[in-house]
């Protein structure tokens, strides 16, 4: 016969409780923070809402984060960590340019229409004019990398003749952007004016190939164009 208390013990050893797993739990209003800052802005976000959507408190909240400006800091720090090891996953450094620079935009495009609170939260902060985001040096580092990347991209592709040699690698990354980010920003008011609904899968599905081309369109060189 087994011993109920001994076998209660067991599970409570088992399983970590938030004092054991502080990252875990720290994590966890992170995700849930970001849904409301998303949703609310950061003036309309309530820690309370938050602290309840984790069953932590408004104390732990502060004990990890200072502040709500230093949650909604947090938060966004976290949203563009997974865009950057998003990226990281790819291994696009093997890849020739044409290829690389397709699975980049794709990836980019796919990423955003996932991750709608990603695109709603860097319209809240171009709200704020990048005040938030200016005071993180993590945010700086991460979009090292993005850069980083389309340069690599970039230099294969002059090497080869394949790429237009007037182009800045941030003007590519901003054309990459500015076509995924207006897919989910503009998506409601879009369809909501015009009647048709974007966000369909056969729209999605449209709208990704044509940004691909858009963007290689942009960087390929128009003499080498028949070949992408």
């Amino acid at each position: 016969m087994s011993n109920p208390v001994s076998t209660s013990r067991s599970r409570s050893r088992a399983t970590p409780t938030r004092a054991q797993d502080p990252e875990g739990t720290r994590q966890n209003i992170i995700e849930v923070a970001a849904q409301e800052f998303a949703l609310n802005g950061l003036s309309g976000a309530r820690i309370d809402e938050i602290a309840a959507k984790t069953r932590s408190s408004k104390r732990m909240i502060y004990y990890y984060f200072g502040s709500k400006e230093g949650l909604y800091v947090s938060a966004l720090e976290n949203a563009y960590r997974q865009v950057r090891e998003g990226e990281a996953k790819l291994d696009i450094a093997g890849m020739p340019p044409l290829d690389a620079l397709k699975r980049l935009v794709e990836f980019t495009f796919d990423h955003h229409h996932q991750h709608e609170e990603f695109i709603r939260m860097v319209m809240i902060e171009n709200i704020h004019h990048g005040e938030f985001l200016e005071r993180s040096d993590v945010i700086r580092d991460l979009n090292v990398t993005a850069i980083g990347n389309i340069e690599a991209i970039y230099a294969k592709g002059l090497a080869a003749g394949l790429f237009r040699a007037d182009l800045d690698p941030l003007e590519i990354h901003w054309q990459i952007s500015a076509l995924c980010f207006f897919n989910v920003s503009n998506r409601a008011t879009f369809s909501k004016i015009f009647g048709k609904d974007v966000g369909s899968p056969q729209y999605q599905t449209s709208l990704r190939r044509q940004t691909v081309d858009m963007v290689l369109r942009f960087v390929v060189r128009a003499d080498k164009l028949g070949g992408v």
